[in-house]
Protein backbone atom coordinates (compact mmCIF):
# COMPACT_ATOMS: atom_id res chain seq x y z
CA UNK A 1 0.00 0.00 0.00
CA UNK A 2 1.13 3.58 -0.79
CA UNK A 3 2.01 5.45 2.09
CA UNK A 4 -0.20 8.76 2.29
CA UNK A 5 1.42 11.84 1.89
CA UNK A 6 1.46 14.30 5.03
CA UNK A 7 -1.00 17.06 5.19
CA UNK A 8 0.40 20.93 4.28
CA UNK A 9 0.33 23.62 7.08
CA UNK A 10 -0.27 26.40 4.37
CA UNK A 11 -0.99 29.24 6.44
CA UNK A 12 -1.40 29.10 10.52
CA UNK A 13 -2.16 31.95 12.96
CA UNK A 14 -3.53 31.19 16.80
CA UNK A 15 -6.47 31.42 15.62
CA UNK A 16 -6.99 29.26 12.87
CA UNK A 17 -5.11 26.65 10.80
CA UNK A 18 -5.80 26.14 6.43
CA UNK A 19 -4.43 22.43 5.26
CA UNK A 20 -3.68 21.08 2.16
CA UNK A 21 -5.38 17.52 2.86
CA UNK A 22 -3.63 14.32 0.33
CA UNK A 23 -6.07 12.43 -1.15
CA UNK A 24 -6.80 8.95 0.63
CA UNK A 25 -6.45 10.39 4.17
CA UNK A 26 -9.44 10.98 6.26
CA UNK A 27 -10.03 13.89 8.06
CA UNK A 28 -11.52 12.67 11.46
CA UNK A 29 -11.27 9.31 13.01
CA UNK A 30 -13.53 6.59 11.52
CA UNK A 31 -14.47 3.04 13.41
CA UNK A 32 -12.05 0.60 14.14
CA UNK A 33 -8.60 0.58 15.43
CA UNK A 34 -7.22 0.61 11.41
CA UNK A 35 -9.21 4.03 10.81
CA UNK A 36 -7.55 6.22 13.92
CA UNK A 37 -4.99 7.53 11.25
CA UNK A 38 -6.38 10.94 10.16
CA UNK A 39 -5.82 14.65 9.27
CA UNK A 40 -7.19 15.67 13.12
CA UNK A 41 -5.06 13.45 14.77
CA UNK A 42 -1.98 14.00 12.30
CA UNK A 43 -2.42 17.90 13.10
CA UNK A 44 -3.17 18.14 16.53
CA UNK A 45 0.14 16.30 17.46
CA UNK A 46 1.87 19.57 16.05
CA UNK A 47 -1.20 21.65 17.41
CA UNK A 48 -3.04 20.41 20.07
CA UNK A 49 -5.87 22.58 20.44
CA UNK A 50 -6.78 22.13 16.82
CA UNK A 51 -10.33 21.71 15.96
CA UNK A 52 -12.23 20.69 13.29
CA UNK A 53 -14.79 22.75 11.61
CA UNK A 54 -16.25 20.72 8.37
CA UNK A 55 -14.37 17.85 6.26
CA UNK A 56 -13.58 16.24 3.36
CA UNK A 57 -14.64 12.93 1.90
CA UNK A 58 -11.53 10.64 2.44
CA UNK A 59 -10.70 10.48 -1.13
CA UNK A 60 -10.74 13.82 -1.66
CA UNK A 61 -7.45 16.03 -1.71
CA UNK A 62 -7.34 19.86 -0.97
CA UNK A 63 -7.45 22.90 1.09
CA UNK A 64 -9.17 22.10 4.84
CA UNK A 65 -9.88 24.83 7.68
CA UNK A 66 -9.38 24.14 11.27
CA UNK A 67 -10.05 26.05 14.42
CA UNK A 68 -7.24 26.80 17.02
CA UNK A 69 -9.45 26.50 20.55
CA UNK A 70 -12.99 26.73 20.98
CA UNK A 71 -13.83 30.03 20.35
CA UNK A 72 -12.71 30.38 17.07
CA UNK A 73 -14.53 26.51 16.55
CA UNK A 74 -17.86 28.11 17.41
CA UNK A 75 -17.07 31.45 14.92
CA UNK A 76 -16.10 29.37 11.87
CA UNK A 77 -18.81 26.56 12.01
CA UNK A 78 -21.44 29.43 12.55
CA UNK A 79 -19.61 31.23 8.85
CA UNK A 80 -20.12 27.97 7.46
CA UNK A 81 -23.87 26.70 8.59
CA UNK A 82 -24.49 31.30 7.09
CA UNK A 83 -22.77 29.85 3.72
CA UNK A 84 -20.32 32.34 4.36
CA UNK A 85 -17.12 30.33 3.71
CA UNK A 86 -17.01 29.73 -0.39
CA UNK A 87 -15.11 26.96 -1.66
CA UNK A 88 -14.43 25.55 -5.32
CA UNK A 89 -13.52 22.41 -6.65
CA UNK A 90 -11.49 21.11 -9.15
CA UNK A 91 -12.33 18.03 -10.54
CA UNK A 92 -12.03 15.24 -13.78
CA UNK A 93 -14.85 13.69 -14.94
CA UNK A 94 -16.10 11.09 -17.58
CA UNK A 95 -17.20 12.17 -21.25
CA UNK A 96 -17.03 15.36 -23.35
CA UNK A 97 -18.98 17.69 -20.87
CA UNK A 98 -20.20 20.93 -23.21
CA UNK A 99 -20.48 24.27 -21.36
CA UNK A 100 -24.38 24.84 -20.26
CA UNK A 101 -26.69 26.69 -22.13
CA UNK A 102 -29.52 28.99 -21.64
CA UNK A 103 -32.94 28.39 -22.44
CA UNK A 104 -32.28 30.00 -26.02
CA UNK A 105 -29.44 27.80 -26.48
CA UNK A 106 -27.23 30.53 -25.65
CA UNK A 107 -23.67 29.52 -24.05
CA UNK A 108 -23.37 30.19 -20.50
CA UNK A 109 -19.81 30.44 -18.04
CA UNK A 110 -21.96 28.61 -15.25
CA UNK A 111 -24.29 25.80 -15.29
CA UNK A 112 -26.19 24.44 -12.48
CA UNK A 113 -27.61 21.48 -10.87
CA UNK A 114 -30.33 21.35 -8.70
CA UNK A 115 -31.19 17.70 -7.35
CA UNK A 116 -32.21 16.74 -3.54
CA UNK A 117 -30.23 14.07 -1.96
CA UNK A 118 -30.42 11.94 0.88
CA UNK A 119 -28.83 9.07 2.28
CA UNK A 120 -29.30 5.81 0.59
CA UNK A 121 -30.17 3.93 3.61
CA UNK A 122 -29.97 0.30 2.84
CA UNK A 123 -26.83 0.97 1.38
CA UNK A 124 -25.04 3.67 3.67
CA UNK A 125 -22.89 5.70 3.08
CA UNK A 126 -24.02 6.63 -0.28
CA UNK A 127 -26.32 8.86 -1.34
CA UNK A 128 -29.16 9.19 -3.84
CA UNK A 129 -31.38 11.77 -5.70
CA UNK A 130 -34.94 11.87 -3.56
CA UNK A 131 -37.37 14.69 -5.42
CA UNK A 132 -40.06 13.92 -2.28
CA UNK A 133 -37.53 13.48 0.81
CA UNK A 134 -34.27 14.74 -0.21
CA UNK A 135 -32.38 17.70 1.01
CA UNK A 136 -32.35 20.45 -0.95
CA UNK A 137 -28.80 20.64 -2.82
CA UNK A 138 -27.47 23.07 -5.09
CA UNK A 139 -24.11 23.07 -7.18
CA UNK A 140 -22.56 25.37 -9.83
CA UNK A 141 -20.04 24.08 -12.46
CA UNK A 142 -18.26 25.24 -15.41
CA UNK A 143 -16.14 23.99 -17.68
CA UNK A 144 -12.33 24.21 -17.86
CA UNK A 145 -11.26 21.77 -20.44
CA UNK A 146 -10.62 18.97 -22.52
CA UNK A 147 -8.15 16.33 -22.26
CA UNK A 148 -5.75 15.82 -25.38
CA UNK A 149 -8.29 12.92 -26.38
CA UNK A 150 -11.42 15.02 -25.59
CA UNK A 151 -13.05 11.78 -24.14
CA UNK A 152 -12.92 13.48 -20.25
CA UNK A 153 -13.55 17.24 -18.89
CA UNK A 154 -11.83 18.94 -16.57
CA UNK A 155 -14.75 21.20 -14.52
CA UNK A 156 -14.83 23.81 -11.84
CA UNK A 157 -17.88 22.83 -9.52
CA UNK A 158 -19.17 25.54 -6.56
CA UNK A 159 -21.31 23.57 -4.03
CA UNK A 160 -23.90 26.26 -2.71
CA UNK A 161 -24.80 23.64 -0.16
CA UNK A 162 -22.55 20.74 1.54
CA UNK A 163 -24.39 17.60 1.60
CA UNK A 164 -22.15 14.61 1.73
CA UNK A 165 -21.21 13.41 -1.65
CA UNK A 166 -23.01 16.42 -2.86
CA UNK A 167 -20.33 16.91 -5.91
CA UNK A 168 -19.66 13.22 -6.66
CA UNK A 169 -23.45 12.35 -6.61
CA UNK A 170 -24.60 16.00 -9.14
CA UNK A 171 -22.01 14.92 -11.37
CA UNK A 172 -23.08 11.00 -11.64
CA UNK A 173 -26.82 12.37 -11.63
CA UNK A 174 -25.26 15.00 -14.88
CA UNK A 175 -24.27 11.96 -17.25
CA UNK A 176 -20.86 12.48 -16.03
CA UNK A 177 -19.31 10.87 -13.27
CA UNK A 178 -15.44 11.94 -11.58
CA UNK A 179 -13.01 10.18 -12.56
CA UNK A 180 -11.41 7.16 -9.98
CA UNK A 181 -14.72 7.53 -7.84
CA UNK A 182 -15.13 3.97 -6.28
CA UNK A 183 -18.48 5.12 -5.23
CA UNK A 184 -20.90 6.54 -7.79
CA UNK A 185 -18.58 5.88 -11.02
CA UNK A 186 -19.22 2.25 -12.90
CA UNK A 187 -16.37 0.35 -12.88
CA UNK A 188 -14.52 1.31 -16.19
CA UNK A 189 -14.54 5.24 -14.95
CA UNK A 190 -12.68 4.25 -11.96
CA UNK A 191 -10.44 2.18 -13.94
CA UNK A 192 -9.40 5.56 -15.39
CA UNK A 193 -7.68 7.04 -12.47
CA UNK A 194 -5.98 5.17 -9.10
CA UNK A 195 -8.02 7.98 -7.15
CA UNK A 196 -10.42 10.40 -6.95
CA UNK A 197 -10.10 13.19 -9.30
CA UNK A 198 -11.83 16.02 -7.09
CA UNK A 199 -9.78 18.41 -5.50
CA UNK A 200 -10.58 21.37 -3.12
CA UNK A 201 -8.79 24.08 -4.77
CA UNK A 202 -10.09 27.66 -3.56
CA UNK A 203 -11.42 28.37 -0.44
CA UNK A 204 -12.51 32.42 0.93
CA UNK A 205 -13.89 33.17 4.52
CA UNK A 206 -13.32 36.02 6.85
CA UNK A 207 -11.06 35.53 9.63
CA UNK A 208 -13.12 35.19 12.38
CA UNK A 209 -10.81 37.41 14.98
CA UNK A 210 -9.59 40.05 12.48
CA UNK A 211 -12.23 40.38 9.90
CA UNK A 212 -9.78 39.93 7.36
CA UNK A 213 -11.00 38.47 3.90
CA UNK A 214 -8.77 35.03 3.89
CA UNK A 215 -8.40 33.35 -0.13
CA UNK A 216 -6.39 30.33 -0.16
CA UNK A 217 -5.84 28.15 -3.68
CA UNK A 218 -4.03 24.79 -4.26
CA UNK A 219 -3.34 23.74 -7.45
CA UNK A 220 -4.57 19.96 -7.83
CA UNK A 221 -2.18 17.56 -8.02
CA UNK A 222 -3.69 15.94 -11.07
Amino acid sequence: MTPVLEPVVVFADDTLLVLDKPGGLLAVPGRGADKQDCLAARVQARYPDALIVHRLDMATSGLMVMARGPSAQRALSKAFAAREVHKRYIAVVAGRLEAPVDGWGVPEDWGTIDLPIIVDWPNRPLRIVDHQSGKPSLTRWRVLGHDETGLNTRVELEPVTGRSHQLRVHLRELGHPILGDALYAPPDVQGLSGRLLLHAGSLRFVHPLTGEVMVFERLPPF
